[in-house]
């Protein structure tokens, strides 16, 4: 599966708007339901052409966040602009936003045609016009010759091209995905994620894209916002935010990194502080091995080896603690648990982060 690689005219981001410019911002943004909050102060700025992530657990704030965005909630504190203007009060369909959701929420009883120009439909546009911007958009997600089909005709991925044609069609500024990829299987989900992020680099519209998995926001974006508890934690690339973790939470649901306490840490050779030790940059060997001077190691007890494929995971007893060590699966091919091993790291492995607790 492909797309195109231009942009068609109708539907391509503001030739104008500059790439400093501030699509979203967020002003101490606070969103309340009853006693909870689920958005609690929220500033952040997401910039005009980025494709942009919300990552975080169930509950995190971050679906709150874009419906506040799209203007199907109101916030009860702070503000929230659009391209330096501020949207309280305005309905959503005065926005110019556009929405694509888990569900895909098509109808039924149209056509695909009709499913995607309903939105020009409903602004008034005569039939011809709205068909052929309605075309143009089903090109992009390469749906020619689909127009007349309904819904219940196309595989899950189809319907979700759809969706996203849909949503294009009104020419969004900024174009909102909540989870739209939850529904797909492992395989058409990973092809998706590519189509996606090709789909817009060619148009250069701002995608703010929801998600609870870490594999998409890490692949598909510029930049990761990282939810817990209705507050942002950390705000990065994805490099940033995998390799330099700001704190415990961050460390442990992006990667599932190994953390030591500041006396483990001291204890094994790094500093005294709160440190993120990624699985993959641990090294496993043979009980009683000589390794090359400057690197760090400690003796464990192998627990359980989980073969996933080019990699094993390694869960080893070290005595005060249990590390995960991801290596490739020919490397410790045959070992056992209950097994004495060697785990041994570079001391540049060791992030330091704050101490959330």
């Amino acid at each position: 599966m492909s797309v195109h690689t231009r942009p068609q005219a109708a539907i391509a981001a503001d030739p104008g708007v500059s790439e400093s410019t501030s699509a979203v911002r967020f002003s101490g943004v606070t969103r309340h339901f009853g006693s909870v909050r689920a958005v609690d102060g929220v500033d952040l700025d997401i910039r005009a052409g980025e494709f942009f992530a919300m990552l975080g657990p169930s509950g995190s704030g971050k679906t709150t966040c874009l419906r506040l965005v799209a203007g199907f909630e109101q916030p009860d504190a702070g503000e929230i602009g659009i391209f330096s203007e501020p949207v309280a009060g305005i309905p959503p369909y005065r926005r110019a936003v556009n929405t694509v959701f888990q569900d895909y929420a098509l109808f039924p009883h149209m056509n695909i045609l009709d499913n995607v120009a309903y939105g020009l439909r409903i602004r008034g546009m005569n039939r011809t016009e709205r068909e052929t911007l309605a075309r143009e958009a089903l090109g992009l997600v390469k749906l020619v010759g689909f127009e007349t089909r309904r819904p219940s005709q196309l595989s899950g991925g189809q319907r979700q091209r759809v969706a996203l044609a849909r949503a294009l069609v009104n020419r969004p500024k900024v174009l909102l995905l909540d989870e739209p990829l939850g529904a797909l299987d492992l395989k058409l989900r990973e092809e998706m994620q590519v189509e996606l992020k090709a789909l817009q680099r060619a148009l250069g519209l701002t995608f703010i894209f929801v998600t609870h998995d870490q594999g998409e926001a890490l692949s598909m974006s510029d930049r990761v916002a990282v939810f817990n508890a209705g507050r942002i934690v950390q705000v990065g690339t994805p490099e940033e935010i995998y390799e330099r973790p700001r704190n415990r939470f961050v460390a442990q649901f992006v990667g599932g990194s190994n953390v030591l306490e500041p006396s483990v840490a001291a204890r094994l050779g790094g500093p005294e502080r709160l440190v993120s030790l990624r699985p993959e940059a641990i090294a496993v060997h043979a009980a009683g091995s000589k390794l090359e001077a400057g690197r760090i190691c400690v003796d464990a007890i192998c627990i359980e080896v989980q073969y996933q494929g080019a990699v094993r995971r390694v869960i080893a007893d070290c005595g005060e603690l249990r590390l995960a060590a991801t290596v490739p699966a020919t490397e410790v091919r045959g070992l056992e648990p209950g097994a004495p091993i060697r785990l041994s790291w570079l001391p540049m492995a060791l992030h330091v982060m704050e101490d959330d607790r």
